[in-house]
């Protein structure tokens, strides 16, 4: 008899239920057991989950590292796919394999290329892939002088953080004053370069800023599955357009994909987006983790988080090609249950149960919590 498989995920995105839902949903029919931690007791993740938890605040990455190695012992882990202190967990692999956990995430030097995008654009810009213009400016002076030369190249400036995820931090900079019309309607990404230049030299501690500039749609987000051969097993490029979202595997998006996904090793699963420059392709970030939506490929005939794992354990997936590409589509948001109380359950049935914690009621079946969310098969 096959044995399950269990799988944790740490503070991920509260999208990555429905990769929770494709692990169970496996065309292997292995039975999949998913753990899940988080700082919000209010996360989907914890309801979709078998079994939860709560994290601790406030650990250093050193100590999430001893916390994370707990985990994988106490409730036996098979495949951790951290997302929460990435760096720190994959630098201390070998311990967590001789726990028997595998890690689902790339080696610590290519993580630490793309932790900075400064870093991240030089790198790739060495192995000739196209990158913005960028400057990176810690005062105002340096800001004033970046966006008046995006501005002399006939380019509209934007600036977000050296270092982050997501659009967290990405502004718009106009010449505008700032007035009643930016009252209006719902708050945009754009602010006034004075507004900015001001609050600049009046902080008491440097930026860490790249000022580079706006990019223009389509978007493309290529999927990757890379071996630990440094081989691509998948690729694919999701695109967005305003609402529209749709599928490609055109060369443009894939060629220099997967040209940084071998050529620095990352392993497991990346994303790696593009935005146009004029009437060119440039990088626009990537990430060394899976991508919020990148259950959507479930449109194209694959489960990718389920090969993901698959690669994870040994068992290597091959080659995977979609047999087909999904119709153009559009994202909504739908209900997902919740946790009752704010202290997630654990399964009674488990054998890694500790009985350390109060139990509440159970969380929805996976049946019932996709049909909840209105969630794509």
């Amino acid at each position: 008899m096959v044995s399950r498989v269990r799988v944790w995920l740490n503070r991920t995105y509260a999208e990555n239920v429905f990769f929770m839902d494709q692990l169970r949903r496996n065309p292997s029919d292995r039975a999949v057991e998913i753990h899940a931690t988080h700082g919000d007791p209010d996360s989907p993740v914890l309801a979709a989950a078998d079994t939860a938890e709560l994290e601790p605040e406030g650990l250093s990455p050193a100590a999430y590292v001893e916390y994370a190695l707990t985990q994988c012992e106490r409730r036996g882990i098979d495949v951790f796919v951290p997302r929460l202190h990435q760096a720190a967990v994959v630098a201390h692999r070998a311990e967590f394999e001789a726990a028997g956990t595998a890690l689902l995430a790339p080696p610590p030097e290519a993580v630490a290329v793309f932790e900075d995008k400064v870093v991240a654009y030089q790198a790739v810009e060495s192995i000739g892939v196209p990158v913005p213009p960028w400057w990176r400016v810690r005062d105002a002076d340096e800001l004033l002088a970046s966006v008046e030369e995006l501005e002399r190249q006939g380019y509209r400036a934007c600036f977000k953080p050296a270092a982050g995820a997501g659009g967290v931090g990405f502004r718009m900079i106009t010449r505008e004053p700032f007035s009643l019309a930016q009252l209006k309607g719902f708050p945009g990404p754009q602010v006034p370069l004075g507004l900015v230049l001001e609050s600049l030299r009046r902080a008491e501690e440097p930026v860490d800023w790249l000022v580079m500039p706006r990019l223009e749609q389509p978007e493309v987000s290529v999927d990757c599955l890379t071996g630990p051969d440094n081989r691509i097993r998948l690729a694919v490029g999701r695109t967005k357009h305003g609402r529209r979202r749709g599928f490609t595997l055109h060369e443009q998006w894939l060629e220099p994909a997967r040209r940084i996904a071998e050529g620095f090793g990352l392993h497991h699963l990346s994303n790696i987006q593009f935005r146009m420059l004029g009437d060119r392709p440039v990088l626009m970030d990537v990430n060394t983790r899976p991508a919020g939506g990148l259950h959507q490929l479930a449109q194209c005939g694959v489960n990718v988080p389920w090969a993901a794992v698959r690669l994870a354990l040994g068992d290597d997936p091959g080659v995977i090609v979609p047999p087909f590409l999904g119709q153009d589509y559009t994202v909504v948001s739908g209900p997902r249950p919740l946790l009752p109380v704010t202290v997630p359950r654990q399964r009674t049935d488990s054998p890694t149960v500790t009985g350390t914690l109060d139990a509440v009621p159970a969380p929805a079946s996976p049946v019932e919590s996709r049909a909840a969310s209105g969630a794509l098969p």
